[in-house]
């Protein structure tokens, strides 16, 4: 589950940059560097991947040549990435990065400026989920107010909500889910509220897993949860 990232704490978290090239790589540095952006240059997707699952990032700053070559698990965590988060595709030309114009539907910026100073910093930066969610409904009591599960994973799970506002980042509750006669600690890591075109409500973490919560969690997601990584598959 994400949290909402504090605006000054945003400005710390990385911009993600991948490309297999050395040479790439090193033009890109330079082209970065007078923009004071905090950046991440990475050598592979599932090196950005690791970096995004560990801290909140704000954008991903692709070379489009390694989009055209990744392949297998590659392919998948570029995908994963690529829609997860604003993304500028771009081609060294010489000592140039020229952003590269993509056709369909998959909309950037015609400038490193643009992407940089406006998309990249009017975007919450977010961090990877570590796992899969599932859209499963199950019903879960907090105190007295009934609601009921919108999606459901290994970590945590999304509670429906019409007062989400009532709720704060961090605070612990105590969720029953009747359907398990299970009580489990969770702490609130995100607040979706009323109107925001998406249904309202809260994500909470797990604080622990017990045995009995392992067990039903296995039932209902039917995956490992060693590698049940939330990836999309193209």
């Amino acid at each position: 589950m994400q949290g909402v990232i504090p605006m000054d704490a945003s400005n710390q978290c990385p911009v993600l940059v991948i490309t297999y090239d050395d040479n790439v790589r090193s033009v890109l540095a330079r082209t970065l560097e007078p923009f004071g952006s905090r950046v991440e240059i990475c050598s592979s997707f599932c090196e950005a991947e690791k970096i995004a699952l560990l801290e909140p990032c704000k954008g991903l700053l692709v070379d489009l040549t390694a989009m055209i070559k990744s392949k297998a698990e590659e392919k998948t965590v570029a995908y994963t990435l690529t829609r997860f988060f604003p993304t500028l595709r771009v081609r060294a030309m010489g000592p140039m990065i020229i952003p590269m114009m993509m056709p369909g539907d998959a909309k950037q910026d015609k400038s490193l400026n643009d992407f940089l100073s406006k998309t990249c910093a009017g975007f919450v930066p977010r961090r990877l989920r570590t796992k899969k969610r599932a859209d499963i409904c199950v019903p879960t009591f907090i105190g007295d107010l009934r609601g009921f599960t919108l999606n459901l994973s290994w970590t945590g799970v999304f509670i429906a909500d019409m007062n989400p506002e009532r709720f704060s980042l961090g605070e612990r509750l105590s969720v029953s889910f009747p359907e398990f006669n299970l009580e489990v600690e969770v702490e609130v890591a995100r607040i979706q509220l009323w109107g925001q075109h998406r249904p309202p409500g809260i994500g909470v973490k797990f604080l622990t897993v017990s045995q009995e919560l392992d067990g039903n969690l296995s039932a209902l997601l039917r995956s490992n949860k060693n590698s049940d990584h939330d990836r999309q598959i193209t």
